[in-house]
């Protein structure tokens, strides 16, 4: 694999450099609010007197309909325009974290963390920011600016995880989420920096000789290896719903001060500022799949590692670390791999349905870890499971290849990605 010249600044267009700040700093709200719902288990548990699989139930729901929303809210910023889409998401989820400041009975956490924010977050993160961001960068660009997004998710998880986490000790969970409501908001204004690209004649041209949007589902339900950027993107969601729901929860119960676990939830979100970014930077130059199957091999040694030296602060924020830095770098990786086959014309929608595959696995690893946990007291049994998923997801996307939808697929190991 031959790395690929870097792509000076200066060719960077002014329009690009203005959608990937206000997409990043999108990115950063929506998922750092997301991210720091772990700190609200326990606290709301103990006001409704509801056990962990309950709480669990409600952010697996609410990553479910994140992923069963996103094609269609998808296929909507294809037709009609990403900022759009952008604001009415805003709406949404602001008006499910508003909802949960004033819950009465546990009924409310679950249609307003689970159901409103769920559909909120389908407009607000990634699909739909980095299809904006695609259309106004040149192809040899896209997995860096994709990187550079979403590290912006990453710093996201650094800065609000810490935000939310002192609200509560200071003021309460109802007040906090009311804090973050506000900080929610603030993504209507960054969505105007998303817009449009010029309609030219060819663009023109481009769109009546695509075959349309049936067209290009039934090109990407015919290639194989989108169904195993799809079974990759599974063993992401549910890895990352896990750890994010449970990990702080894990950590208390084992004797280690609550603090800890928002650190350690911090530290995911500042490794991966550069995981995501270098894993975006290096898909730009080297096999896009290859890279995929390194990084799930390494969460798979990671957990491992983890669970056999001795548990201390230490080791949790350490384990922190090394995961932050494979927390997000799927996503360029992923989102570039389906772009690459598929071009960006309908890439919220193709893209989209990648992502329900990524939430699926997020309503698994949300739900399931608290279900387990409720009925046997540990969560040994999600360890070992995400140890599994890791290696298995590693051996899919070694055998994965991004290739054009025109050419023959066929299974065989990825070929280096000029």
């Amino acid at each position: 694999m031959k790395p690929a010249a870097a792509i000076p600044a200066s060719q960077w267009t002014r329009a690009a450099i203005i959608a990937i700040a206000c997409g990043a700093l999108i990115v950063t709200l929506s998922m750092g609010v997301r991210q720091s719902f772990g700190m609200f288990m326990q606290p709301i548990g103990r006001e409704f007197g509801i056990g962990r699989e309950y709480f669990g139930f409600a952010i697996a729901v609410q990553n479910l309909l994140f992923g069963l929303a996103q094609p269609f809210v998808g296929a909507i910023a294809d037709r009609y325009g990403v900022r759009r889409v952008l604001v009415a998401g805003t709406l949404v989820y602001a008006g499910g974290l508003l909802l949960a400041a004033f819950v009465l009975a546990p009924s409310g956490i679950m249609a307003s963390l689970g159901v409103l924010v769920g559909l909120g977050l389908s407009g607000t993160t990634f699909v739909v920011v980095l299809t904006g961001v695609a259309r106004l960068v040149r192809p040899e660009q896209r997995s860096m600016a994709f990187g550079l997004v979403t590290a912006g998710g990453s710093f996201g998880q650094f800065a609000v995880v810490p935000i939310a986490q002192a609200l509560i000790a200071s003021w309460g969970w109802r007040e906090a989420l009311l804090g973050l409501t506000g900080l929610i908001l603030i993504t209507i204004i960054a969505a105007a920096g998303i817009r449009r690209p010029p309609i030219t004649a060819a663009s023109i041209a481009a769109d009546a000789d695509d075959g349309g949007l049936r067209r290009a589902l039934a090109q990407a339900a015919a290639h194989p290896h989108y169904w195993l950027l799809n079974a990759g993107f599974f063993v992401c969601g549910f890895h990352i719903a896990f750890i994010a729901t449970h990990f702080p929860a894990y950590l208390v119960d084992q004797g280690i001060a609550a603090s800890v676990g928002a650190t350690a939830l911090a530290l995911v979100g500042l490794f991966n500022i550069a995981g995501s970014y270098l894993f975006g930077l290096w898909g730009g130059r080297y096999s896009r799949p290859r890279l995929l199957a390194a990084l799930y091999a390494a969460r798979a040694l990671a957990i491992a590692i983890f669970l056999l030296v001795p548990l201390s602060a230490f080791s949790a924020l350490a384990f922190a670390a090394v995961f932050g830095f494979l927390w997000l770098g799927t996503v360029p990786l992923t989102n570039g791999a389906v772009a690459s086959l598929f071009g960006v014309r309908y890439l919220s929608t193709l893209y989209g349905i990648v992502f329900l595959s990524h939430q699926i696995g997020s309503f698994l690893g949300a739900w399931v870890a608290g279900r387990l946990y409720d009925t046997t007291g540990s969560y040994g049994p999600v360890w070992i499971a995400s140890i599994a998923l890791g290696f298995l997801a590693a051996g899919v996307s070694y055998f994965t290849r991004d290739e054009p939808a025109a050419s023959t697929p066929s299974l065989r190991p990825a070929a280096s990605t000029p």
